[in-house]
């Protein structure tokens, strides 16, 4: 699955427009290197999002196309 999608459905970012802003601009890295949109998510994967001086970083436990909002908390584990 795409990243830019992936941080959408997962609802570690609200909109799929500004996951794309925050891949162009950098801000996203994929197993400590830095990831475009288009790039592939897998299980396993540890994505590092940098919000303003924050890092939030997680481990991808599963990825789906859809996944109702309490259930999306399921896709991913903070490290």
């Amino acid at each position: 699955m795409r990243l830019d999608k992936y941080l959408k459905v997962s609802r570690l970012i609200k909109r799929r427009t500004v996951a794309n802003e925050a891949c162009d601009a950098g801000r996203v890295l994929i197993n400590d290197k830095p990831a475009k949109a288009s790039s592939n998510v897998k299980q396993g994967d540890i994505i590092t999002i940098q919000f303003g001086n924050k890092d939030v970083k997680v481990e991808v436990l599963d990825v789906q196309e859809t996944v109702k909002k309490d259930e999306a908390k399921e896709l991913f584990r903070y490290i």
